[in-house]
């Protein structure tokens, strides 16, 4: 051991995000770290000075099974993209400069691509100037697009509120006699992972939902109405599933073709929502047909009442993986998940180069979606063992009791 350790999150949050900050904490105390900080709202909050002791925080074994247990970002999240280092050298003096007040030897980011890219330029800059800090990235991202990893922590249990929910949307319509249309939006700006997750939802007690449409595929309007057309004439309820993110063949985001009101991150990244809305509209308006569109939103990513227990164990492993690592004296990786088994399901944890992960999207291949708008069987294969099993909330009074930070 050779100083403190600081974790933070950052990012969009997942049901089992904290699972992995629990990880690092329970694995860095067994392994004998002084103190563990926390930083509030990430990299940012870092600059700012804004960080909690954990051991003040997570003093209980209940409050460790707690925090397993609450979703989103228990130490609150950021999106900053830290500039180029040869831009603001300043920045990374001040970063530096504070972690060396603190006397952190172990620098953990719990995060998906963006926060990758936070963890190789500051890795890259303590190999530039001789810092001894070791930095590891923890993957999370419901999204499901980092690289080399077989999936991440969060989509899991994602896909099974998903799956859970397109079942029960699908029951609903059922009860007209007339045909009704849903269209549901589920998150994904450029990988369709989560959307194909509706897919699971077909099964002996379920119809399934009739149309899949992913981002790694162009989108056409008006194929799309005269599919709606025809599967109307069958006279039943109709549900579809879209991401966030198709886009039209000239590159166009289908939400972008009604009116919105555009804001942009500091990735650059535009504000998703409205495409379930246009799809409905356009039904009505061309067809006559009733429809309504859902947005699943943040559920997704914060029903942490329906998390998949081998998720939250995997987002546990990997945080307790990583610091096992960097104290190990690995710096500049990620822990990554390996897939060894289907039958039965098994994967194990490696370290990756940061390098080959950050800024990189992970897609569905284009052979795991099939030509009459759905998704193969090799996709639904792939996504079943992660949503298997169950780990129930802490019931409080009729709810589920969440851990706050202050």
């Amino acid at each position: 051991m050779n100083g403190n350790v600081i974790v933070g999150q950052s990012g969009g949050p997942t049901s089992v995000i904290n699972s992995s900050l629990a990880g690092v904490f329970k694995t860095a105390k067994d392994r004998g770290a002084n103190k563990v900080y926390g930083m509030i709202h990430g990299i940012k909050g870092l600059l700012d000075r804004q960080y909690v002791e954990l051991s003040d925080k997570l003093n209980t074994t209940m409050a460790i099974d707690l925090l397993k247990r609450t979703p989103s970002s228990y130490l609150g999240s950021c999106r900053y993209k830290l500039p180029e280092i040869a831009d603001s050298r300043e920045t990374y003096e001040k970063i530096f400069a504070i972690l060396d007040e603190l006397e952190i030897g172990y620098f953990l980011y719990i995060g998906g691509n963006d926060s990758m890219d936070t963890i190789k330029k500051l890795s890259d800059y303590a190999k530039e100037n001789g810092s001894a800090i070791k930095f590891m990235g923890v993957p999370k991202t419901i999204d499901n697009d980092l690289a080399i990893t077989d999936h991440t922590p969060g989509f899991g249990s994602a896909a099974k509120f998903i799956a859970a929910t397109m079942k029960e949307i699908i029951r609903d319509g059922l009860v007209y006699d007339y045909p009704t249309i849903t269209v549901v939006e589920i998150m994904g700006r450029n990988a369709g992972w989560l959307t194909s997750a509706a897919a699971l939802a077909k099964s002996d007690d379920c119809e399934g939902v009739d149309l899949i449409y992913l981002p790694e595929k162009p989108f056409d309007v008006e194929k799309f109405i005269e599919k709606i057309r025809n599967l109307s004439k069958t006279g039943r309820s109709i549900v579809v599933a879209v991401s966030e993110g198709i886009k039209t063949a000239d590159g166009k985001f289908v939400f972008e073709l009604a009116e919105h009101v555009e804001f942009v991150d500091a990735f650059g990244h535009k504000q998703m929502s409205g495409t379930a809305k246009f799809l409905a509209n356009k039904i009505t308006a061309v067809l006559g047909l009733k429809a309504r569109a859902i947005e699943l939103s943040t559920l997704q990513r914060c029903a942490a009442h329906m998390t998949s227990r081998t998720d939250i164990t995997e987002a546990y492993n990997v945080g307790g993986a990583a610091i096992k690592a960097a104290f190990e004296g690995e710096t500049g990786k990620v822990v990554v998940l390996k897939r060894v088994s289907d039958d039965p399901y098994m994967c194990i944890t490696e370290l990756a180069d940061v390098g080959k992960i950050a800024n990189v999207e992970k897609k569905v291949p284009l052979e795991w979606i099939t030509d009459d708008d759905y998704v193969a069987q090799d996709l639904i294969h792939y996504i079943h063992p992660l949503i298997q099993a169950e780990l129930s909330p802490i019931m409080v009074d009729g709810l589920p009791r969440h851990l706050k930070v202050n």
